[in-house]
This record gives structure tokens, sequence and C-alpha cells, in this order.
């Protein structure tokens, strides 16, 4: 039996985070100051240091890699939160957060954390892989 393990789940997020970072940076349609999910220059780059959050997880080990799905997946909670209490579009002053962007943090904050709390320990799937 094959288990998805946090070092995968964590490699994942940290591409999509960094190709989101980078796509902000590009115009397009979807990922852009006039885009479907608006950012700006400083939400770009929280994309980019998020990726490397993950990627640095993901090559530590696989406890760290689950401690920085729980990490980030709380930080989003917050940031989500923030969001929709924030009267306007500036999140702090400094980042660009728009309606869209608001639902899609919500959404990464609860799959960011059924992966932190909810992936099987590498352990149980060694375990169930020999049984």
């Amino acid at each position: 039996m094959n288990c998805i393990t946090s070092k995968s789940v964590t490699t994942v997020f940290g591409f999509v985070f960094l190709v989101t970072g980078i796509l902000g940076i590009i115009p397009n349609p979807l990922v852009s100051p006039h885009g479907i999910f608006e950012v700006n220059a400083t939400h770009n780059l929280v994309h980019i240091l998020t990726a490397g959050l993950f990627v640095a997880g993901a090559l530590a080990s696989e406890k760290a890699a689950r401690v920085i799905l729980q990490s980030i997946g709380i930080a989003f909670v917050g940031v989500t939160i923030l969001g929709f209490l924030n009267k306007g579009h500036l999140l702090l002053g400094l980042v660009y957060f728009g309606e869209a962007a608001k639902w899609a943090h919500l959404s990464l904050a609860l799959v960011i954390l059924v992966a932190g709390f909810g992936l099987p320990k590498l352990q149980a799937c060694n375990t169930t892989r020999e049984a």
C-alpha cells in the first residue's frame, strides 16, 4: 500500500506556491494585479517565501514537513480571519488581499490543516506496508 507522506505533500505545496508567486509577477488573467486573484509585489513575495518554508520542511525530514504543514495551516487560518475582518484590500497595510483571495486562503487553510494533522505518520505507512 502506498502512503502519501507529509514530505510529498509539502513538496507539492512548495511547488504550487512558488509557481503562484512567479505567476503574480507575469501579467495574466488569473494571478496578477488585475487578475481574478489580485496580488501585489508583497503578496507575491509572501507566496515565494512560503514556498521556501514548504521546501525546507520537505527537505529536512518527515517530522519537519508535518510541523511546517501544521504551522502554515494555522497561520493561514489567521490570515483568513484577518482578511475577512479587514476593511479595504490591504492586509496589514502591505499585502493586497481581494475577495477571491479570502476564499482561496480559507480553502488553502483547510486543506493544509487536514494534510498537517490528518496524514498518517510515516511509521504507520511502513507498518501497513509490511503487514
